[in-house]
């Protein structure tokens, strides 16, 4: 941890600390609109780690990541309706479930050597198909929808995420900083250099002694992990799960462009890219409510300019180019 530290560049240092500071200081000076959307910022930082990490630094592409974010809520979400688990413990089950499903996926794609836009399809076809089923299980409500319980009365109940802005703002900004930590660390392990190894050659990987399948299993397994935590996040944030939105395609294209246009296969990027797009996304759609323009695809729209510009002029990314503009590039894992 004291490595990973005296690598960042002193100017790194102070921008960090003065980051931190300033949201965790934040609540006392904003007001409810602008904590929900920071709260939003944060969660796609988060998720967009996650994502990051199995296909910037392991090279795996998935475009049905929204299938784990699914999963990990509706666990989460019946074990504290049905059981009566809190989702601390709750987590703990999210997690396994989409990790097991992360392990089929893998196992079924590497295993027979399905690589590239056709494991991406893999993904996406998971994601649908776990979609329809969720559309007619009874348990999970089917189509209708699964909705957590709301009360004023257990507004303080923290340990069921049942709370106010305010406790999911913290929580979801130490989800973040948790997720840069991880993925920082990640990136300076023997399985970090695995991974970039396997996505840049994957032949000469294997001709060093590298078992590719494991490594990529290793990818696929922890992305899909951390992706259930934000699952559970999600349900407990927004109190209802609808399979037509949390599986959908066009949540996984969500969650993958704060990466993409932060900048792949790098810690900050995710990050970057969330205090980039999310704003941009919310006053998009305040700006068409106040004109009372009834757009359902705008936003989608919106980002896929934003895309197309970013990746024009800065093909890496954001935050390389800002790295570099303000000396805040640190030595390389």
């Amino acid at each position: 941890m004291i490595d990973l530290w005296r690598c960042v560049p002193a100017r790194g240092r102070i921008v960090i600390a003065l980051a931190l500071a300033v949201l965790l200081a934040l609540p006392l000076a904003a007001d409810r609109y602008v904590l929900s959307v920071l709260t939003l910022i944060f969660y796609f930082a988060y998720v967009g780690q996650a994502w990051n990490l199995m296909m910037g630094y392991a090279g795996q592409l998935s475009l049905g990541h929204a299938l784990y974010v699914g999963v990990g809520g509706y666990v989460a979400a019946l074990m504290w309706l049905r059981l009566g688990i809190g989702p601390w413990l709750g987590v703990f089950a999210a997690v396994a479930v989409a990790s097991a499903f992360g392990a089929v996926i893998g196992w079924l794609g590497f295993r027979f050597g399905i690589a590239g836009v056709y494991f991406a399809l893999l993904t996406i076809a998971f994601a649908e198909f776990t979609r329809i089923g969720f559309d007619h299980l009874e348990l999970t409500g089917g189509a209708a929808g699964l909705f957590l319980p709301f009360e004023e009365k257990r507004m303080g109940e923290w340990w069921n995420l049942r709370g106010g802005q305010l406790l999911f703002y913290y929580l979801a900004l130490a989800l973040a900083s948790g997720a840069v930590l991880l993925v920082a660390l990640m990136a300076r392990s023997r399985l970090g250099y695995q991974w970039r190894a396997v996505r840049e050659d994957e032949v000469a990987a294997r001709a060093l002694g590298i078992d590719a399948f494991a490594v990529k299993m290793a990818a696929v397994i922890i992305s899909s992990a951390m992706t259930a935590v934000g699952g559970v996040f999600y349900a407990f944030y927004y109190n209802n799960l609808f399979p037509s939105q949390v599986f959908e395609i066009s949540r996984s294209i969500e969650l993958i462009l704060a990466p993409i246009v932060g900048g792949l296969g790098t810690v900050f990027g995710p990050v970057i890219g969330a205090f980039v797009l999310t704003p941009l996304g919310e006053a998009l759609i305040a700006a068409t409510s106040r004109l009372g323009i009834n757009a359902p695809g705008v936003k989608a729209v919106f980002y896929g300019l934003i895309l197309i510009v970013i990746i024009s002029v800065m093909p890496n990314g954001v935050w390389p180019r800002l790295a570099a503009l303000f000396g805040l590039k640190g030595r390389p894992p």
